[in-house]
């Protein structure tokens, strides 16, 4: 029988205790469900964390009520990665072709660019990224070369930004930086919520050699204080559909591949 937003028994069990303990891992799982697989305790936790109700860590989860700031309500992130999450799937599976050994990529905060590190294969990959839980997906791969800037963390985007942040990447090259945005229009380009956000994706920017946009179209005509890039600052959009026709005139115009 199903209960609550659609849960099995098991998957109800697994709920309450994370809500009695806070964190489990996927090894306490399965020696409570042994003839549960472990690929399906996961499937479970990745259930969960587009249901806003945890936040997937390396080999486990966390209950979002013990997150600090406390509740599903406010876990700003878990809320976002589960809005629009087939039109994520098919920009992350684009932004696939992209990656070739050998390369120093950047990878953004956000839950489009994790919807791109959780399809990652294991390879000889550079990837530096300000995200926190990026960087814990991506270790899953053991070949894998993972840097994280130092900063301090905003709890609603599980990153890393300020002075911390923008020193680390001095020294670090970047051949190709997977970026996202919380709103684009055209008057303003693209815009986030978060000043000191907002110059560490600017210095990425910067810095990086190949600027690819990942991006869905729910965002667009949307306006935040903070512009990071304009139009012509990037080399390629990718977007679950085609855009509208002023803004594939704008992409020609200033040379952006719309993918």
């Amino acid at each position: 029988m199903q209960g609550e937003l659609g849960m099995n028994k098991r998957q109800q069990l697994i709920i309450e205790l994370l809500n009695k303990k806070g964190e489990i891992q996927l090894q306490e799982l399965k020696e409570i469900f042994p003839t549960v697989s472990m690929m399906t305790l996961r499937r479970d936790l990745i259930h969960f964390e587009k249901q806003g109700l945890v936040v997937r860590t390396y080999g486990g989860a966390i209950s979002v009520k013990k997150l600090p700031g406390g509740s599903r309500d406010e876990n700003e992130y878990s809320l976002r990665e589960a809005e629009n999450v087939r039109s994520k799937i098919l920009i992350a599976t684009k932004a696939l072709e992209l990656m070739e050994t050998g390369r120093a990529f950047y990878f953004d905060a956000g839950s489009t660019v994790m919807c791109l590190a959780e399809r990652l294969t294991d390879n000889k990959f550079s990837v530096v990224t300000s995200g926190i839980n990026i960087a814990l997906e991506l270790l899953k791969n053991k070949n894998m070369s993972v840097i994280t800037l130092g900063g301090t963390v905003n709890r609603h985007t599980i990153s890393v930004s300020g002075p911390q942040a923008l020193e680390s990447l001095e020294h670090i090259n970047i051949d190709l930086a997977f970026m996202g945005a919380s709103a684009f229009s055209i008057q303003s380009g693209f815009s986030i919520s978060n000043y000191y956000e907002c110059e560490l994706k600017r210095r990425v920017i910067q810095n990086a050699k190949s600027v690819v946009m990942l991006l869905d179209s729910s965002k667009v005509d949307k306006n935040l204080p903070f512009t990071f890039a304009r139009f012509d600052e990037i080399d390629m959009w990718i977007c679950e559909k085609d855009l509208p026709k002023e803004i594939q005139d704008l992409a020609v115009k200033a040379n952006v591949k719309m993918l």
